[in-house]
């Protein structure tokens, strides 16, 4: 039996499993109360994210898109009309799997919450995407890339970022094809994302004819990379590949250009933001590569209404790598939540019916986003596979040629 299958035979019990309660009068799930005088029915989006430990910088930008799309829901007639509105409720998982389970936990208990727009960490998701599922909570991820997470059977999971194995394939073959790089050394931050990234890219480095010298662990917090350095340098290779978050990645690169390895280091989307090249300092980053899903936000057609909606939102705040796909990560809760609420009314929204209902709607997402188009395979992947390579040039990332 397929992935596939499983999703589709899950879904097919549990709407089985209403019918009869509907039949038999023993509907148990727990009833929201119905708005009173024309007030609003509020049900909650939880947003799982490091907000306080890890990569800080991502997980505050994954807030405020979602919290955007949110915001532009509530103003919205059709929600007026409904009688609803949707609040977002924060809870800092700082990128740590044990930690996310507790968010996770707490975020289920509350009985009107309906989706969670996260995790960043494929780690953390690992633990918490089933105790969603037990939940019948909806979970939509803008950035996990671990391959296995839509192997699990979990017909409540989605994302709208691809995948390890093609992120770290396109970056491997720019890295032979394009930079010209024959001999590189590897190094991963021992996470889930890291590991995965980083084998993905070496495998590919690799079947193109290239040679990996080495593949090194090393933590997510470390901080330290002087011996790593000498190795590195030891090794007179012609790139260095680093897959993990910007907070370690950043000091990586620049300890190997302090340490006199003048060859450019390439990652993943995980080191995206600009607080790398903060981190690393412009002089060390600059020339340094990285991919991240997707096409440059600016050149897709919705792009410019969401930055400018962005920059009046949150005057100052530069759009982070996970901000749009956040946004439109939340969006796909957002159209599902409406359109159960349209096909059962707002008081089943909280019912198992109406969370079974939201899971569907979701998987049938068909929509122009931010970040293109938003639909999913029966696994729960996004369909859109595109993956672009950047490059620091006179202190910022900007797209590589």
């Amino acid at each position: 039996m397929t992935i596939g299958t499983r999703r589709k035979l899950a879904v097919l019990v549990a709407a089985i499993a209403i019918l009869a309660m509907a039949v038999t009068g023993c509907d148990t799930a727990e009833e929201p109360e119905e708005a009173e005088g024309g007030e609003a029915v509020t049900v909650t989006i939880g947003v799982g994210a490091p907000l306080t430990d890890g990569a800080v910088a991502l997980g505050k930008g994954m807030v405020r898109g979602a919290s955007l799309a949110v915001k532009q829901a509530n103003e919205s007639q059709e929600l007026k009309d409904l009688g609803l509105t949707i609040e977002v409720v924060e809870g800092d998982d700082k990128g740590d799997p044990t930690t996310g389970g507790n968010v996770a936990t707490q975020f289920t208990s509350n009985p009107n919450l309906l989706g969670v727009m996260g995790h960043l960490n494929s780690g953390v998701t690992r633990v918490a995407v089933k105790i969603y599922n037990q939940a019948n909570v909806l979970q939509v991820s803008p950035a996990n890339t671990a391959v296995d997470l839509t192997e699990m059977g979990m017909a409540n999971y989605f994302r709208v970022c691809t995948i390890d194995s093609v992120q770290g394939p396109a970056a491997a073959d720019y890295a032979y094809d394009v930079v010209g790089a024959k001999v590189a050394y590897v190094v991963d931050d021992s996470t889930v994302y890291g590991e995965g990234l980083a084998a993905a890219w070496a495998g590919q480095f690799e079947a193109n004819g290239g040679t990996v010298v080495e593949i090194e662990k090393t933590g997510d917090k470390d901080t330290d990379f002087k011996a790593l350095v000498s190795k590195i340098k030891a090794a007179n290779v012609d790139i260095v590949y680093y897959g993990g978050i910007y907070n370690s990645g950043a000091l990586l690169s620049k300890q190997l250009k302090e340490g006199g390895v003048a060859v450019p280091m390439m990652s993943g989307d995980g080191c995206y933001d600009a607080e790398y090249i903060k981190l690393a300092g412009a002089a060390n980053a600059e020339g340094d590569f990285c991919t991240s899903i997707g096409f440059p936000v600016d050149k897709l057609p919705k792009a410019q209404d969401f930055k400018s909606a962005y920059e009046a939102e949150y005057p100052g705040e530069a759009i982070a790598a996970y901000d749009a796909y956040s946004f439109d990560a939340a969006q796909v809760i957002i159209n599902a939540i409406v359109k159960v609420a349209k096909d059962l009314g707002t008081d089943k929204l909280t019912t198992t019916e109406g969370k079974q209902a939201i899971l569907a709607a979701a998987a049938d997402s068909d929509f122009e986003g931010v970040t293109g188009n938003v639909s999913f395979d029966e696994k729960g992947d996004t369909t859109n596979k595109v993956v672009s390579v950047y490059v620091v040039k006179n202190g910022e990332w900007v797209p590589a040629e």
